[in-house]
């Protein structure tokens, strides 16, 4: 999967899952731009990136705030002439039951993990049209297709990503664009790590594949989806959850 010369603009790519797809666009050979609010982790991202002399920059940005969004975007395409790909990873969970939520706590959630992919797409998206190519690959996750318990705000934000992708599917497939939707399952990140030995256990026993994910299995299939190869697959929703949710 050569993707020599084409940018991409990853957010939230400064730890985790968004740190792995940055690293495995960059050793596809493309040029990777992320999206952050967090600079401590995002410069350390560009720094270990740069030491294998992968092409990549940083900008802080809240994808919440469309102004900010549209201005990055702005800046991007006049240096670079183009955006090709662009992956919407950027996410928050706030847990808690349903009776014991915060209004603030959902209200947060659903702004960043389902506006701040509708302010991405707004903002590339013209660019796309006219240049009449792109890649968008819109991290969901198992958690939008059967809900959880205690993650309310988070399932209903990935479940709206499910929706917005496929709509966005349909309107941008004319111009050459295709736009999918990754659900993970239970991946190994800092998040995940905090857990108890026995939740951990009794969530890997119930994964027909009995293990954790990786990150990199996440990023392998982004990687796909925003290459030539994928052309032709366009609104689907693919789980990469060793068959947790089946």
């Amino acid at each position: 999967m050569n993707l020599k010369n084409r940018l991409a603009i990853v957010t939230g790519g400064g730890q985790g899952i968004g740190k792995e797809i940055c690293l495995k666009l960059v050793r596809s050979e493309a040029k990777v731009i992320i999206f952050d609010v967090n600079e401590e982790s995002f410069n350390k991202t560009v720094e270990e990136i740069k030491a294998i002399e992968g092409k990549i920059l940083a900008f802080k940005v809240d994808v919440t705030k469309y102004e900010e969004v549209k201005k990055a975007v702005s800046y991007v395409i006049d240096k670079y002439k183009g955006i090709d790909i662009l992956v919407n990873n950027a996410g928050i969970a706030r847990d808690s039951l349903l009776l014991r939520m915060k209004k603030e706590n959902w209200d947060k959630v659903l702004d960043v993990n389902l506006t701040g992919v509708f302010n991405c797409l707004k903002a590339v998206i013209r660019c796309m049209m006219k240049q009449r190519y792109g890649r968008i690959v819109n991290i969901s996750s198992i958690i939008g297709l059967r809900g959880n318990i205690g993650q309310a705000n988070y399932s209903a934000a990935k479940a709206g990503i499910i929706g917005l992708t496929k709509s966005a599917a349909r309107e941008l497939g004319r111009y050459g664009i295709s736009v999918n939707a990754v659900a993970p399952g239970f991946i190994d990140t800092a998040m995940t790590s905090q857990l108890d030995k026995e939740i951990v256990e009794k969530i890997t026993s119930q994964i027909p594949l009995l293990r954790i994910g990786k990150p990199e299995e996440v990023a392998s299939l982004v990687t796909y989806l925003a290459s030539e190869e994928a052309g032709y697959i366009t609104g689907e929703v693919i789980r990469v959850d060793g068959g947790m949710a089946m």
